[in-house]
């Protein structure tokens, strides 16, 4: 980014956020594209070596608990593990629902996975891309929080990559291991397959 560039977020709040995980502060950004997103922090993450995890919005796993998915049991364990280390960060990326194609484009790939497509060629089959994310909004936010290098967790090597292309190192990527549900388990296993998830 140059001196006269815009910067991808802006920092709009920060508050003290108790939750049943522990005592956070939350920090929330507004990004050039309008999307809101927020951090989740425990500590001070500036330096090397925080507990890290870029976690995409999912509504169906996060709020409503679905089984099809992992994402709420994730969002748990990383928020659990962050308290318990007494240092880190989650950055909340929304937008990035249904791996970026939107809530209702989801809703109508999980349709499509009841009739027996796979979560890849459920988006494909709608014309969309297997995966729409971008990080470049999750590092300005890490930089933001004075974040250098974090220890990655996440089952997804390409968050890594997407991190370590926008200027922010990741030392190591910490597998999240969560209970499997029997009507996640095709979900998971083609995420490993087809995707190169580490599960």
């Amino acid at each position: 980014m140059t001196a006269t560039s815009t910067p991808l977020v802006e920092r709009v709040g920060d508050a003290r956020l108790p939750t049943a995980h522990g005592d956070f502060r939350i920090v929330s950004y507004r990004a050039v594209d309008g999307h809101e997103h927020v951090a989740i922090v425990e500590g001070d993450p500036a330096g090397r070596g925080v507990l890290g995890r870029l976690h995409s919005e999912c509504l169906t796993g996060d709020v409503l608990g679905s089984r099809k998915c992992d994402c709420g049991d994730q969002l748990a364990h990383a928020l659990d593990e962050i308290s318990n280390a007494g240092r880190g960060v989650v950055v909340y990326l929304r937008g990035h629902e249904g791996r970026g194609i939107g809530l209702a484009n989801k809703i109508k790939a999980y349709e499509l996975q009841d009739a027996g497509l796979d979560t890849v060629d459920a988006n494909t089959a709608q014309g969309l891309p297997v995966d729409a994310r971008q990080y470049d909004v999750a590092a300005a936010i890490l930089v933001d929080l004075g974040v250098e290098s974090v220890r990655l967790m996440s089952n997804n090597p390409a968050k890594a990559a997407g991190l370590v292309e926008h200027g922010v190192a990741v030392d190591e990527l910490v597998p999240v291991i969560v209970p499997l549900h029997p009507e996640s388990e095709a979900y998971l296993r083609t995420k490993g397959e087809r995707l190169g998830h580490v599960l």
